[in-house]
Order: C-alpha cells, then structure tokens, then sequence
C-alpha cells in the first residue's frame, strides 16, 4: 500500500476518493449505503471486526466506529459517528488491522499500535482485560546486540492472536493458541516472538482468520536448496521407502509424521546429504536384456480411497529452477537399499495404466492410491524435502537403464514424469481425456484437465506440486510409482550411467531474478498455514491443527499475490486473476461446491473475467471482478439472511455460486473489507477519466498475462517438447524466443500484481512503475522483438511448420482465439507469425492510457509532461519494433530467392537486408565483360558476390565515398576496406546517392552497437556520415605480413591508426601504437619461442613497422636488452644482460651497437670470470685499446685484437709488479719488455709465458743502487696512456641525446627546434604515463609542469639568469622523460656499471676521474647549445651589486689576500653548473675508488689521530704547539660556564670541529670547502671570544689550532676527500681564500701522519 502523503494539487476532484460504504452482509439486494455521520475525508484502508470498524485517512489518522466495548467513556461504546484515536494524533499511520474485538495500526517509523480486548494477551499487554486507548507494542529481536527494536510493516489480527510482519521480513506474534506458531505451551504470549520456523525467509503478507493464521512467503532461489534428509528427524522412518517386488518396484516418499509439526530448518541442515543411503552391496551386472519391462495391464483397481487423512509432502524447499541431473547422480550412484518397512506396501494396490496415462497427458506426476488400510499409513505428513525430484531422477534413470527409451523433459525445472509413463502405457491409442478406471469420475477428470490447462503456470514448480489437486485428494497424499522389477539387476555403474542420460532441455521458468524482482512483488512464492484446521482452513486435505507453519504444497507455482482469511475459510489470489479457497463451506463461502474444502479448489465466479481483489469476513467472501467496461464488479458469496426465502433447499443459509451486487452507480471501487455482519467498500469516483484510465491499465495488464500465460502453457510449452524441431540453432533459437517470452511474461504479471495494489493506495500518477521504471519494460520488450525476429530471419516458423503441424491442426481454433486472428483462410505460419508477435501490441495500449492519464493535468505541470514523455517512448517503440519486424519480413524473403548454397554461410540470426543491387544498379569499375557482380548490403557487412564465390566486406571496417566527376568515375562511390579499394559505379546519380546514405547509415549504425535499441534517450542524433577516424577489429585474409592476424582498435581511413593489438594466429602480438597501418609509436610485442616453451618480449619504440628508438627486449633465452634500436636491430647505446638470473647474471655488456652488433666503445662484465673489459669493441669482438681489470687485483691496459691482448701493453698485479711490452694472448707475455718490482728492481728482456705460471725470461735484470742520485731513477709508470680517451668515451650516449634535441652532429642544429623537440618528449612521455600514473609520483608531475617553461632571457647576462639555468638544469636532470635527465641517467648507469663490483680497482682512480671531467664538459656543451647566452668556460659574470663584506678576512694584509683573486663577479665553469647535480649520483663509485687508492697513507694517519686523541685537550694543545693565549680559559656548556681543567677532554673548540665533521656529508669540492671555510671561521669566533679584543691570524699560530680541530674532528677517509678535492675544484679557487683554507687542511693531513709523540 503506497504511504505517501498526497499532494492535494495532483489530479482534479481528488477530494472524490476513497468514498466510505457499508452495507449489511447477507443482504444480497441491498445498496451499500454512505457510512453514517463520516464526513468527506479520503480513506485509504478500512478493517471490520466481528462489531466495530477502523477508518484510515489519507492524512494518517485513524477512526473507530460500531461497538467499542473496551472504551472507558460511556458515551464513547456506541458512537454514532466515527470517533477520532486520539492517542495516535501526531503520528502518521500507514495501515491498520482488526481483529474479531481488538484493532492494530502501524505508524510510519514502523511502530505497532494495539487496543481493544486483551482477554487473550492479543494486544501484548499482561493482566488486563481491557486495552481502552492504542498503545504502542514493543517488539525486540533478541537475538541482536545491541536489542534493537523491530520495525513493523503489517499486522493482522485473528480473535485472539495478532501477527506483525516485520521490516526484515520476519513474523512476530502473540496472544493465545496454536494459531502463533510459536513452540510454547504457556498462554498467553504477551511478549512478542519471532515465529522461528520461517525465520530467514522472506515473508510478504501475514492474515489471520478467528484461529488460522496463513503467511505468503518467497520461494528459495534454488540454490538454496537443503541436502534431503533420510530419516523424518521426529519419528526416525525412512523418508523414501522402496520395495522390490517379484515384477516390479514401489517407491514411494509418502511418509507422514504423527506429530503434526514439521522439522525446524536447522534440524534438517543437519541430515545426510543422500536421499537413499547405499546399505546393500548385493547389486552387480548381470545381464543387459531385461524382458518386464512393461506393466501387467489388468493390474486391480483400488474400488475405495480413503481422502482426508493423509496431506500432501510439505516442503519447504523448492526446486524452482533445478537441474535435476545431479539429484539423478546422486541418488542413483549410491546402491539401492530395500526398504524394512514393508508392511506398509504390501497391502498397496497398482494404479491401471489408464489413469497414469490420464495423468501423465495432464502433464503431471502419476499419483498411485491410497491403500485400503490405514494402518498402514497413519495420519502424520511428511517433512519438508525435495525427495521428490530425487525420486524422479530415480525412476528415470531405472527406466533408460532398462533401455526404455526416455526422452523426459525439464518440466519447469523439475523432472516431469510424463514421457517415462507414456512409455509404460500399453494402450497407447486410447483417448487421453476419456476417464480411466480408476475411481475419478469422468466429470472430475476433464473437470481437473480445464483447470490444468487454465491454472498451470510456467513458474518454478516443485515436482510435487505437479499433481491436480482433485486427484491429489481423491487418491490420498502418497506418492508411490511402480517400476517393473528391474532394480535387483541393475548394476551401480549402469545405473550411473544412465543417470546422465542426456535430455533436451526447456527451461521456461525465467532464471532472472534482477531488477524487476527488486522493484515489483515477486510471483515465484508459496502459502504457509498454521494454527486450528478443524474446518480444513489450513488446506493440507486434513482437520489437523498446526503448531508451526507448514507449507500448502497445491499452491506452489500457483503465483499467489495476495492472502485472505476470513472465521473458519481462507482465500488466495493469484497474479493470473485467479482465486482459490479452502475450509469451511457451509454457506458456500468458498465460491463452489466442491467437495471435500480441505484442499485449496478454484473459486468459480459467474464471470469470464479476472478477479483482483478480495476480502473474507466471518462466513461470506467478497470478490471484486474486472469487467467489459473497466468498472470493477463486486461478488458476494457466503451466508445469506433468511428473510430472503431462498429456494435452495441443501444450502438453505448460503449462496450455491457467488452473486453480483449492484454497485456500479456507486464508483469504482478500489477494495473492499469484510467483518462478521457488514462490508465496507471504498469507492472512487470518475472525475476526468482518471480513475477509469488507471482502472483500464491495470485490468488490460491483468487480462494481457492470462493471455501470455496461455500462450506459454498451451502453444510454446507443447511446441518445444516436439520431437526432431529442425536443426540446433533453430532449437536454440526458438528457446530463446522462449525464454524471453517467459521473462516478458514474467514482468507483466509483476506489473498486473502491482497495479492491483497501486489501485489499493493513494494512486499517484507519477509512482507508476511503468513510468518510473520505464526502461525495465523497454528493454524486456525488445529484447524479445529481437529473439523473434532473428528466429523469423533463419526461417524458424517455416522450420516450425513442418514438426508442429498436426499440433498446429488440432489447435487451430485456440491458436486464432489467442492471435486474434479472425480470417478463417490465414496460413498456420501466418497465425504462429501474428501469435509471436502479439505482445509487442501491447505497447500501443500503454502509450494511448498514459495519453489518457496525461489529459487529467495542466499541461503545465510536471505530472503530464512526464506522462506525455513516457507515452511517446512507449509509441516510439512500438514502431520501431515495428519496423525491425518489416525489416525481417524483408530479409526472410530475401534468403528464399538468393541462391542456396551461399545463404548457409551468409545467413545468420541477427543479420538483416539493407539493400541488394540485383536490379544490376550497381556495378564494378573495370569488371569483366562476362563477371557477374552483385552487391548486397546488410546491417553488418557488405557482400560482394560472384557466379560461384562471395566475399564479405564487414561495415565496422568500411569507408566509402563519392568519387568527384572530374576524376572519371561518373556516380562513383569509392570503397576501402583494409584490404581492397574498388569503386562501384551507379547506373544514377539519385541510386549513387540512395547506396552512399545506405552504406554510411549501416556502417554509423554497426559502429554504434544500437542497431537493435529503439530510438529513444539522447543517442539517437543521425550522424551524417560515419567517422573516418573508428575503433574496430578485423581478421585479415590477404596481406603476405598479416595473414590471419586480427587487429582490434583504431582505425583511419581503412588502416590501422592509433592504439590497437594486432594477434597472428601463430601466437605473436603486438600492443601499442599505429601509423597508416604499420607499428609506429609505443608497443609492446610478443614473439613465442616454440623450442624454450617462453616469448620473446619487447616493450619499446617502433617506427614504420620496426622497432626504431628506445626500448627493452627480454629474449627467451633469458637475455634482456635494454637500449636503442634501428630497422629492428640494435643500433645505438644499449645493455645486454645475459644469463639464468638477470639478477645475478653471468655476463652483462653495456656500451655502443652498431647493426645488431657491439661497436664502439663498451664494458663488458664477465661475471662468471671476475674480469671486466673497458674498452673498443668492434663486430662483436674486443679490438683497439682497452682496459681490463680482475677480481684478483690484475690491471691491463693494452691493446686488443679479436677478443685476446695482443701488442704492447702494460701490466700491474695487486703488489705493484709492474711488465711494460708486449702480449700475444690474454694474460700472455710475449716480446720484448720490462718487468719492474715492487722494490724498484726490474729486468729487461724477452719475455714469454702466461702470467701467473711461470715465465720465461732472457734479458738483464737491473738493481738500481740506493746511492745513486735520484735523476736515473726509472720514472713512475704513468697509467692510462694505453686506454681509451676519456673524451671517445659513451660517444653513442651523447648522440643519442642531440639526436633527441634534433642535431645530426655534435653542436650543429637551430636552438628553438631542440626546445620544440623537449615540449613533445615531456608531451609524450607524460601522455604514456598517464595511463598507469602510478608510475609518476605528485613531485615529479609537478616538475614536469614546471619544466614546460623555458627560461627566456633578454639583455645583459646576469647572475640571476644563472641561477634560473642552473635551477632549470636541476629539474630537468631529475626527470627521465627530459632528455638531459635521460642523459643524466644513462651516464649514471654506466658509470656505475664500470667503476662497480671488479671495476672497483684503485687503478681505475684517474680514469674515473677523467671521465667526470669529460662528462662536465660535454654536458656544457649540450648546456650551451640550449642556452646560447651563457658564457663560455670560466668567464666571469658580473654582479649586479657588490658583494656584502660582512665576513672579515683572515690573515688581512697578507700578500695572499683576496686582492690576487679574479675581479668581483661570478665564474662560470661546467663544474659549478652540473657538478652539484651530476657528483651526488656518482659519488658512491667514486669516493669508493679514492679509499682504495689512499687506504695505505689513511691507515698511518688513523693510526695517529687515535693515538694523539687520547690526550685531554690541554696536553694536546701543548703538544701541537698552540700559543697559551689562544687556549680556551672557560668553556660555555649549556649557558654555563665551566673552567677548562687539565682533565678536560673533547670540549675545547668543539663548535669548530663539529663543523668540520660535516664535510663527510657534502658530495661537491665547492660544498666541502665551504665547510672548510666554515671551520675557520668557528675558530674565529671561538679565540675572539677568549681573547676579547681584535687580532689577526698569521698561520703559524693559525695551522696549530686548525690541526688541533682535525685530529679532534677524527674524520676516517681524510685523505680520500682531500684529493677528491684537489681533483675536483674549480681552477680559479686554488689561490683564494678558500683554496688557501684548502691547503691548510692538506698540509695538516700530511702533519699527522709525520707527527711521532715523545
């Protein structure tokens, strides 16, 4: 029921609903009357107790009239008028209930109310008679913690209970009686409790009768389904029973259990997962031929049933949609037991093969008879299983065992039965309908047939819940099926086989439960009932009470919406307008006089139309009834006043058959309520055809599903069960169209149940569904137009014609009663064509009441454009849809003429005709005299075809345009594809025009995907010709270098252009970039290798089809190669790792390629044997000058020839043994040469022999004496004259960089283009990250925004324009995707990879050296190439203003003095500039190099500095000779000051050498003398405060305290940072201020390792 309050504005004469009239029950001719002394409000629900009544208004308030007992105003027990509750004013109630004498209202927070008499704590309150005013119900879920209060949604009210129904979908109840189904025995319950038993089900509606209560609760989705137990949890009896006779087999699930409660879920959670436990062994193969494989036929005959006793199996499982084929596995795979319990078979009688075949026509399980004694079977039901369906699998698979031929179909999901008994039957020419000899009257049965046929319906049944419910309760509730006796034979493995027997599956339950289910009432639910059922009200075929809810199995699949109960009968609606009603009939309240009422039976009103709502009162039911003119018609039905003198002697106080009350002057009545004595009806009236129209929406909906149901149940079910229905796919498509058409039906019964409750509530145009949720029905509807036209297209009804035919014969009538045919000459197909094609009518009729509806607004208001919006989509749709089934019509007759051998490849479901140029309006330019060309254009593809072949052109991957006239070509349309060009010449410029618009419609409609979408929403703006520019995928057939690859992505103008992957069938692919066709861009490929199992991979630069640029290939041997490639070889700088583990892999060269090969200069690593080679390379090999060094301390540097040292070289061992000459092979002496010794001795000669073992020398061997005068010493070897110039070195790195900033050589090139080139790197670059930005942090896109700025600089250089260089230089060397930051991380890797691991060896010192320098230089150069207007090298710039002399100078007046250095102004040198940003990153290898060169002098001097350390600091001071007057009297620690005492150790100076420290931590020779620098001053400050006046250093007095500072400063690798200094300064530092400091600082280093202490 809709809570919404209602805008009073909505719709014209709203104020003329919910009109209030009560009339007296029984009295069939009486008028309802307006209610006495109610004034005009809106009500929106009414509820009648046994003598009082409750009034809802559309405000939520709520009124009581009739006798009010429990009032406690005297004045207040019998009003005259309706009485306002005043204790619920102020909140806003949403529905009300009323019980025999007490009343319940739910406000809108979900808080129940409850008044009235509480005799039996049926208003949940404890020890009172009475509740006079509503108070609130406190219900709280124990099981939460938190105890959080449930909210309520619905209450109903019995005589003495009351159920609430609860947000989450559980029942609580209270009051007295079995009727709660709670498990107590102690009443009364005044506390509310959940109802366990359907606690996680999903409950919609709870009713109560006086002592009944009923819920309508959600089927399980079936794969909820429990494992089946085997044993019935309360009384132990085997659940399936099954007994082997001498000539047949009896199973049966028939038990019943006598406690008259069935299993809690839990309990049943715990059984075994088998429905028949494997206890014998005995069964083994034995033979393949059984003869019984038939039924005797003269069987007896059961004469009497016993009905009544036994109810139907409950279930609280339902196998909706489920494959049964694993049940049949399962239970056949175990071995079959025999059962114990015969006794109970043995009496049992066979059914005649005539009724099973009565039954099994019916579609339905054969149910067996009841046996004569009852005994046998007491009165108990059996638990909730699914043993059913189990049982079925069984039997089917005993059946195909035997080789029965079985062809069982999916009959909603659950096994139907009917092919395997059909096969059994002995006289299969017998009539079906005629009666059988069993004892079902012939009336009954053809009674029972009309009601299969009319009640069946498609959705999720239970196997059990197949059987008619007349024949259920005439032959008692067992199921028993007897098999000829063939199980004692079979074996295991046969019987497994034969479980998978394969059977045509047609499935017509829709399986979707989507959006539809969340947004309308469900139809796929079951009836539960508990409580008294002395009267049968509960409908389980007994008069058992019920402590616990059990399900009505009759009902499921019976698509119940709604529940009634009235005293002692309850009623249930279904969605196809149907209702059923079970109990008590004594005044024919049930709607029929069938017998016996314990058992739900149709209701049978005088009325071809639906009935959608309904009301039960103490002994009479109402019923409201659709009618012709859309006016809702009101039944009456139950006791009738004896005034009346009614002539029906058997029923002397009943009505025979419900009887129509005139009412229709009243309104439309939108529900009625019943009590004990009256009925109340609330009543509409017309104003503007409002209420008609949604009056006419809602029974037109309801009438459209019967229709569809019959259509399904009676045309499509019968039509897929058809044997040999043509080909596969005509099969499956036809199941398609099935299951669309399921789900479309499916939809429009939800939509009928919900607009049967939208007539209920406040009926608010705009909460329609089928506005609201307008695309739900849009898009059901043309997905099914779309499953019937593809089936129209492949010929499907013709195909149909043939199998179906004497179907098709027989039911000719009902088909043209369905389609609505009414020429009595149209073709079957003709019919089968219009039926199909039926519902989408049916979206004209939304549109024309939408329309309808819209007219009862102003047009101004949002309420009627939104229902005139809706109406034209609907409209629109419908001709559209209308249009698709043109199309096919067209395409269908097309295939019938074109010849036959092509339409098998060509013809395909979704493809539909365009247009075909077979009237030869279209031709090929330059075709031959006699070729025959014929152009057919479909939705997908563009067909070209000829006398014997054909060729198809897919439009995704076409282009065509107009030739101009001048080009020749008259009415030419030029045609591209990837792989062809044609023109096609028109015999017309208006037939060129129709195929260009043709062609480029088809190809814009293939590349949107809508071809099948109607054209509503936004998308549907006509382009005016297709993009050239398209994202597309493509296999080619013909190109030598593509054959059979297929390309998905962008294309232009017929090539592959923009981002794609092209696959080769072979397994080689390619990601990335394309340029007319060709890898061009970024990609990635993939090459397998078939010998190593693995890929080639290569991720990197192509161009025109080649690897071209940067890029990374891993080969499948394991190597990887990092660098530049050209025309798909390695050409440029590059790193080739090769081995096992890149991680550690054997050998790794990096250097310069050339043609795929090394070239140039390179350094290659051979790991495995320690050595590292430095040097030129040429055609793979070592050739020209190199280095190599070994792990074992060996340095060569020499010459080389094809891989071996051969020529004069020089080589050092680790003690410095130095040989001078010549090689002839690696580590071979051989020639003429020197060999020096460590000690200064050598011996000159020839010499030959590998080095390291033994070598044989002829010549002279020289010790120099100790006396003679040093000039004739031999010289000290210089090294590095034999290796390769530091300036030749990483040539290619430095190309390749101007290469990037656009120079073909070195320095030669236009600035503003190298700028241009660094804009679309950094574009680039950042464009192929930004697809996986984790790649970029946020700094380094921040650098890159910052880097698009180019320093621009006008005038004078100054020193600011200095530092926006130098700071741009900065942040360019910090990115990769800067080609200087690309240079600067190559130059880094190299020289890493050179001065690391064997490469670590300190007679590489000078080397490293060199090469930072020729690095600086070269960088410069690149440098000054961006930035013309920087100075040359060591210029001078000058300052804008002077320099601040804050800082006074040491040592004033000496001659050594700043006035010797460069004028003011700032040096330009390429070390200033880069150093700060190229030292940092090479300064590990480096620094390394200088501890290994000095380590011997650095081992004196630690040596020293911890000796003299250990003096306190006045000793030490003595010691180094520091004058008295500069020692620091008192010390400031803290802020105290404390004397210096002879113990003092570490504290004098400390501010200075703690400065000193820090040089450690600097990288560049500028930063480490700045520290130095810094020092000084430290030392300054420190003597100026203890001396407190001026002075000056002279530095003699100067290098004592500043050699106190280093030794205290105890700095490990002094001497490394000296010369690392030495080496790297700037020139013009050495003679100023800080180059003097410099010196001071060496001298000191050397002073230490002299100093010996007494």
């Amino acid at each position: 029921m809709d809570s919404k309050k209602k805008s009073s504005t909505e719709a014209e004469g709203s104020k003329e609903r919910g009109l209030v009239h009560v009339w007296k029950a029984g009295s069939g001719s009486v008028t309802p009357e307006r209610l006495p002394g109610w004034g005009g409000k809106t009500v929106l629900q009414a509820a009648l107790g046994v003598k009082h009544g409750i009034l809802l208004t559309e405000d939520g308030a709520v009124y009581s009239f009739g006798t009010l007992s429990w009032r406690s105003e005297p004045a207040e027990i019998c009003p005259s008028s309706p009485i306002l509750e005043n204790a619920l004013v102020g909140q806003h109630i949403v529905s009300v209930a009323a019980g025999s004498f007490h009343s319940g209202a739910v406000t809108e927070s979900g808080v129940a109310y409850m008044w009235g008499e509480n005799t039996a704590g049926q208003c949940a309150v404890a020890n009172q008679q009475y509740v006079p005013e509503p108070s609130p119900v406190s219900i709280s879920d124990s099981e939460t913690s938190p105890l959080l209060a449930v909210r309520v949604l619905q209450l109903a009210c019995g005589e003495e209970h009351t159920l609430a129904l609860s947000i989450s979908r559980e029942i609580w109840s209270w009051g007295t009686g079995c009727q709660l189904g709670l498990i107590t025995t102690a009443f009364p319950v005044t506390k509310p409790q959940k109802v366990e038993h359907l606690a996680g089900r999903v409950v919609l509606q709870v009713a109560c009768g006086a002592f009944h209560s009923l819920a309508l609760v959600q089927c399980l989705p079936s794969q909820d389904l429990k494992p089946v137990p085997e044993r019935c949890n309360q009384c132990s009896q085997l659940l399936i029973t099954m007994t082997d006779k001498e000539d047949h087999v009896i199973i049966s699930d028939s038990h019943c259990c006598p406690l008259g409660v069935t299993l809690s879920e839990s309990q049943a959670e715990n059984q075994a997962n088998t429905a028949i436990s494997p206890s014998t062994e005995t069964l083994d193969s034995q033979g393949g031929v059984f003869e019984k494989t038939v039924v005797e036929n003269d069987l007896p005959v059961a004469t009497k049933l016993n009905a009544g006793n036994v109810h139907p199996t409950s279930s609280e499982v339902i196998s909706s949609q489920r494959d049964d084929i694993g049940a049949a596995e399962m239970s056949s795979a175990g071995n079959i037991p025999s059962c114990p319990d015969t006794q109970a078979v043995n009496d049992v009688e066979k059914l005649s093969d005539h009724s099973k075949r009565e039954n099994s026509e019916n579609g339905e399980k054969p149910v067996p008879t009841q046996p004569l004694t009852e005994e046998a079977i007491p009165n108990l039901h059996s638990p909730p299983t699914t043993s059913t369906s189990a049982l079925n699998s069984l039997v089917v698979s005993c059946a195909s065992a035997v080789g029965v031929r079985v062809a069982a179909t999916y009959e909603a999901g659950a096994l139907s039965l009917k092919k395997v008994m059909n096969f059994y039957s002995t006289a299969p020419g017998e009539p079906g309908a005629q009666a059988g000899s069993s004892s079902i009257g012939p009336e009954g049965l053809k009674d029972s047939r009309e009601e299969q046929v009319k009640q069946e319906s498609m959705q999720g049944k239970k196997s059990s819940s197949l059987v008619d419910i007349r024949e259920e309760e005439s032959e008692g509730g067992s199921r028993r099926l007897s098999l000829p006796g063939l199980l004692s034979q079979v074996s295991p493995r046969l019987l497994r086989k034969a479980a998978r027997v394969k059977t045509r599956t047609v499935v017509l339950t829709p399986t979707y439960s989507g959006e539809a289910d969340a947004l309308l009432p469900s139809l796929r639910t079951e009836v539960w009932t508990w409580g008294k059922g002395k009267e049968g009200q509960l409908g389980h075929g007994d008069v058992l009470p019920r402590l616990q809810p059990l399900c009505v199995k009759c009902l499921d699949g019976k698509e119940v919406i709604h529940l009634e109960a009235g005293g002692y009968h309850s009623l249930a609606l279904t969605a196809k307008s149907q209702v059923y009603s079970w109990g008590s009939n004594t005044f024919g309240q049930l709607g029929h006089s069938d017998f016996p009422t314990t058992v739900p039976r149709l209701v049978k009103v005088n009325s071809e139309h639906g009935i959608w709502s309904v009301s039960a009162g103490l002994d009479y039911s109402l019923f409201l009834v659709d009618t012709e003119d859309f006016q809702p018609g009101l039944y009456y039905s139950g006791r009738q006043d004896p005034t009346e003198g009614d002539n029906l002697p058997e029923n002397h106080s009943g009505t025979k058959t419900p009887v129509l009350l005139s009412c229709s002057k009243l309104g439309y009545i939108s529900r009625v309520t019943a009590g004990k004595d009256s009925c109340l009806a609330l009543v509409d009236k017309n104003i503007m055809g409002y209420i008609a129209s949604l009056h006419e929406l809602a029974t037109t909906e309801r009438r459209f599903y019967s229709k569809l149901s019959d259509i399904k149940s009676q045309i499509l079910r019968p039509l897929l069960s058809l044997e040999n229905l043509g080909t596969a796919s005509t099969v499956q498509l036809l199941q398609e169209v099935a299951s669309r058409f399921s789900k479309l039906c499916y939809l429009i019964g939800q939509h009928g149940a919900s607009l049967s409750s939208f007539l209920h509530g406040i009926k608010e145009a705009r909460s329609l569904v089928i506005l609201k949720h307008a695309s739900l029905f849009l898009d059901s509807y043309t997905e099914y137009c779309t499953s019937v036209t593809n089936f129209l297209v492949m010929g499907g009804f013709q195909l149909l014609a043939k199998p179906a035919i004497d179907f098709l014969n027989k039911n000719q009538e009902l088909l043209q009663d369905l389609s609505e045919v009414t020429d009595e000459n149209t073709q079957l197909v003709e019919i089968l064509n219009t039926l199909f094609f039926l519902p989408t009518r049916r979206l004209h009729n939304y549109a024309k009441v939408l329309l309808k509806l819209a007219t009862c607004f102003e047009v101004t208001s949002p309420e009627y454009q939104k229902l005139q919006d809706s109406s034209s989509c609907y409209e629109s749709l419908a001709l559209h849809l209308g249009r698709k089934r043109k199309e096919a019509e067209y395409t269908l007759g097309f295939w019938r003429t074109f010849p036959g051998k092509m339409t098998d490849s060509l013809r395909k479901p979704e493809r539909r005709l365009l247009c075909e140029s077979s009237n030869r309006a279209l031709s090929l330019q330059h075709a031959g005299r006699f070729s025959v060309n014929w152009f057919i254009l479909f939705n997908d593809a563009l067909v070209h075809a000829q006398f014997s072949t054909h060729h198809v052109f897919p439009l995704a991957t076409l282009w065509a345009e107009p030739l101009s006239e001048e080009a020749g070509a008259v009415n030419g349309l030029k045609i591209t594809t990837p792989e062809e060009q044609f023109t096609l010449i028109s015999s017309t410029p208006q037939e060129k025009t129709k195929w260009l618009r043709a062609i480029s419609q088809a190809v814009d409609q293939a590349l949107r995907g809508m071809s099948d979408l109607p054209p509503y929403g936004s998308g549907s703006i006509q382009r005016q010709e297709p993009p050239i520019s398209r994202s597309a995928k493509y296999t080619f057939y013909k190109d030598p270098r593509l054959k059979d690859a297929t390309y998905d992505g962008r294309w232009f103008s017929g090539k592959p252009h923009g981002r794609g992957v092209l696959k080769w069938p072979d397994g080689k692919m390619y990601s990335g970039m394309f340029r007319n066709g060709l890898e061009d861009g970024y990609g990635e490929y993939r090459i397998p290798n078939k010998g190593l199992n693995k890929e080639d991979h290569y991720v990197g630069h192509w161009k025109e089809g080649k690897m071209c640029g940067q890029g990374i290939y891993s080969y499948a041997s394991g190597e990887v190669f990092e660098g530049c490639f050209q025309d798909n070889m390695r050409h440029g700088h590059g790193l080739l790792r090769s081995g096992k583990l890149t991680s550690s892999s054997p050998s790794m060269f990096i250097g310069q390629w050339v043609m795929d090969k090394k070239a140039g200069y390179g350094v290659f690593d051979d790991i495995t044997r320690g050595e590292k080679y430095m040097g030129m390379w040429q055609d793979d090999v070592c050739q020209g000058n190199g280095v190599v060094v070994t792990q074992f301390g060996l340095y060569y540097e020499g010459n080389f020839h094809l891989n071996k040292m051969m020529g004069n070289g020089v080589l050092l061992s680790e003690d410095d043994t130095i040989y001078e000459g010549e090689f002839s092979d690696d580590w071979t002496l051989s020639g003429k040469g020197t060999l020096t010794m460590p000690n200064g001795d050598y011996i000159e000669g020839c010499f030959s022999g590998e080095w390291g073992s033994g070598i044989k020398i002829t010549g002279t061997y020289f010790k120099p004496s100790l006396y003679e005068s040093d000039k004739d010493r031999p010289k000290v070897l210089k090294l590095g004259n034999l290796a390769v110039p530091a300036d030749e070195k990483w040539k290619a790195v430095f190309d390749e960089c101007w290469h990037q900033l656009g120079c073909e050589n070195t320095g030669q090139g236009e600035v503003c283009k190298a700028w241009d080139n660094i804009a679309v790197a950094l574009t680039t670059n950042r464009r192929q990250h930004r697809d996986s930005p984790e790649i970029l942090s946020r700094s380094q896109t921040q650098t890159l925004e910052s880097l698009e700025f180019i320093p621009q600089h006008v005038g004078a250089f100054s020193v600011e324009k200095y530092d926006d260089i130098r700071k741009y230089l900065i942040k360019a060397c910090d990115t990769p995707l800067h080609p200087l930051g690309r240079l600067m991380e190559t130059l880094v890797a190299v020289y890493r990879m050179t001065y690391v691991g064997v490469g670590a060896n300190r007679r590489l010192l000078q080397e490293a050296v060199k090469e930072i320098k020729s690095y600086l230089k070269r960088i410069f150069q690149l440098v000054r190439f961006l930035f013309p207007e920087l100075p040359e090298e060591g210029s001078t710039i000058p300052l804008s203003a002077p320099l601040p002399t804050e800082r006074k100078s040491f040592c004033t007046g000496k001659s050594d003095s700043r006035s010797e250095s460069p004028e003011p102004g700032y040096v330009v040198t390429s070390s200033g500039l880069l150093l700060p940003v190229l030292l940092p990153r090479l300064y590990p290898p480096l620094f390394m190099l200088y501890a290994l060169d000095n380590d011997r002098e650095e081992d004196i001097y630690w040596e020293c500095v911890l000796r003299l350390n250990k003096q306190p600091d006045i000793a030490l001071l003595g010691f180094l000779g520091v004058q008295r007057k500069f020692w620091p009297v008192t010390l400031s620690i803290l802020g105290e000051s404390k004397k210096v005492l002879p113990t003092t150790k570490d504290a004098c100076f400390a501010s200075a050498v703690e400065c000193l420290q820090q040089i450690s931590t600097t990288f560049t020779p500028s930063d480490k003398l700045k520290v130095i620098q810094q020092t000084f001053e430290e030392i300054s400050q420190s003597v100026l405060a203890s001396l407190q006046e001026d002075f000056l250093w002279s530095m003699d007095d100067l290098f004592p305290v500043f050699l106190y500072v280093v030794l205290r400063a105890r700095i490990r690798n002094l001497g490394s940072e000296v010369h690392l200094i030495e080496d790297l300064m700037d020139p013009y530092l050495q003679h100023g201020e800080q180059g003097i400091m410099f010196t001071t600082l060496k001298a000191c280093y050397y002073q230490i390792q002299r100093e010996k202490l007494n």
